[in-house]
């Protein structure tokens, strides 16, 4: 049975937004840079059939996990960044970019044999044209899982909750879990986390997961064409996984939260405009962590997310949030 209808208290949002200030959220996972390009296209390549795009600006934002990091600042929390940087200029360049934010680098750790992963978006008119990756998706070395795994358990006290998340770039694995979560849970952590491995009891025992409706698929091996296939996708998650929460992402439909198999609610979109859903799962997994930290059930959170999620698709590029913006969109909603 799926809940369409639940009422959630504004105050009780809004008391939580201005809980969010300097609250520290361990951050876990591939932190990259996205570089976007920006120009005009008014002609077609005499080489090839493609735009010719003139370069008008260009400008660099953390990206990844390093966007999760950039979205809890934003929010009033302090993002503690944990992950893998190279020895190159784009290195440097993260390292800027989180002191800029005020958040601590001690967890960058250099690996020389691998280069820090950037995208480039070259945009004309408001529409990506294409779309370059320089990054290197192996896993990482032995000594380097070991060096991150100490500094994850060294700076699991200070922080109030850990946000894994997973882009596939060689950081995350199965082994290098078994090694940092049961530390967290020891230490009674909320950990959320944004997935890439199919197989989601890897990041047990996890509070929360919160997978797009394309990764639910294939983590459920079932084809989503709506709520009777996604109440099987996501009751079969949440037997195979073990994990407490499922929070599945539908884009213009919303979310869907399973607090069991048996509790689910549907929350439907609250974006007036889809621009851009660059990033939008990091804004989810950042305003979900922070309102969870702040006193909210996960159903609350789950709300609170969903509404962060539609201020930021209405943003072009890698976007955030603030809490001024989330507090006025708790007040247009209610």
């Amino acid at each position: 049975m799926i809940r369409n209808h639940f009422k959630s208290d504004p105050e009780v949002l809004i008391r939580a937004v201005r809980n969010f200030r300097n609250k520290r959220i361990l951050v876990f996972g591939d932190v990259m840079l996205d570089r976007f390009i920006w120009g005009a296209v008014s002609r077609i390549s005499p080489e090839a059939p493609v735009p010719v795009v003139e370069i008008k600006t260009e400008s660099t934002r953390l990206g990844g996990a390093a966007n999760v990091a950039s979205n809890i600042r934003s929010l009033g929390g302090i993002p503690v960044p944990l992950g893998v940087i190279g020895n190159d200029f784009e290195g440097d360049r993260l390292r800027e970019e989180f002191r800029a934010l005020g958040a601590p680098v001690g967890g960058l750790v250099v690996d020389r044999d691998r280069p820090t992963s950037i995208k480039t978006r070259i945009i004309a008119h408001h529409q990506q044209v294409c779309r370059t990756d320089r990054e290197d998706r192996s896993p990482i070395s032995q000594n380097v899982q070991s060096r991150i795994a100490e500094k994850f358990n060294s700076t699991l006290q200070s922080v109030e909750a850990v946000i894994i998340s997973d882009y596939a770039k060689g950081l995350i694995s199965s082994a290098l879990l078994r090694r940092v979560l049961p530390q967290a849970k020891s230490a009674h952590k909320i950990v959320c986390v944004d997935p890439k491995m199919k197989n989601f009891a890897v990041y047990k025992p996890a509070t929360v997961i919160t997978p797009n409706i394309t990764e639910a698929e294939q983590a459920s091996g079932i084809t989503i064409s709506g709520n009777r296939d996604l109440l099987r996708a996501g009751r079969k998650i949440l037997s195979d996984s073990g994990i407490e929460h499922l929070l599945v992402t539908r884009g213009e439909e919303g979310m869907a939260l399973f607090e069991s198999e048996s509790r689910v609610t549907c929350i439907p979109t609250v974006a007036k405009e889809v621009f851009d859903v660059t990033g939008a799962g990091d804004t989810v997994i950042s305003t979900l962590a922070l309102s969870l930290v702040a006193g909210l059930s996960i159903l609350e959170s789950a709300v609170l997310s969903n509404i962060a999620a539609g201020i930021v698709v209405g943003k072009l590029g890698t976007a955030s949030v603030t809490p001024e913006e989330l507090l006025g969109a708790i007040r247009d909603q209610h």
